[in-house]
């Protein structure tokens, strides 16, 4: 998962994640005033502004389906719902879906592919971390994002840039378990510089710990 991000065309611009709007409008969440401007984790579904938008003309619908359907498993992704950001900010749905996943295309403004997809406990532990609130218990949840991601912080769940402190690392493809025990988390390795190439657990021992479990 990654934190606030920059455009691909734009380095020194930071984009508020579309994944977030996804949160708002269907749980009810407002969005909360953070001191430190911390956005959403590239788990989260981006979108630029104005001068993006242009940069990046809107994807047609049944082109922003297949990027979302790139995000899961082919089973999954068939009968997932799937969601997008209309030019307007409004979140739409693109297809009705029947197994209680949903999953969201890719954002081009962002640094690199990170269509999404997740189960409805995931969603509530992201909303939990969008409101800096500790996530329920006992909801364990997985988010696939099997194109990749954007970089983030391994330590500092808000953290929305590099520097020489938060161990800023990427992850290629890879599925989240969220919401587990402790105890299952205690399994894998919790290093500030893991080996993004085997499980690993980012944001270790705070409240937002995951399970990072590379694909490729």
């Amino acid at each position: 998962m990654a934190a606030a991000q920059t455009s691909r065309g734009n380095p020194g611009v930071t984009v508020t994640s579309h994944r977030e709007e996804v949160v708002m409008r269907t749980t009810g969440w407002k969005k909360p005033s953070w001191k430190n401007g911390a956005l959403v984790a590239a788990a989260l579904f981006a979108v630029g502004g104005n001068a993006l938008a242009e940069e990046h003309p809107a994807m047609s619908d049944a082109h922003m389906i297949a990027s979302a359907m790139h995000a899961a498993p082919a089973r999954v992704a068939k009968g997932a719902t799937i969601v997008a950001m209309g030019a307007d900010g409004t979140m739409r749905t693109l297809r009705k879906g029947t197994n209680g996943f949903t999953c969201m295309p890719d954002n081009p403004s962002t640094p690199g592919p990170d269509p999404m997809c997740m189960d409805q406990n995931a969603m509530e532990w992201i909303t939990a971390y969008m409101a800096k609130k500790t996530p329920p218990t006992g909801k364990l949840g997985m988010m696939y994002m099997l194109a990749g991601g954007t970089d983030a912080s391994n330590t500092d769940p808000y953290a929305q840039k590099p520097d020489s402190s938060n161990h800023w690392i990427k992850t290629g493809p890879h599925l989240m378990i969220v919401g587990a025990d402790p105890a299952f988390y205690a399994n894998y390795p919790k290093s500030a510089d893991p080996d993004t190439a085997a499980p690993y657990v980012m944001w270790a021992d705070t409240p937002y710990e995951h399970l990072m479990a590379p694909i490729k």
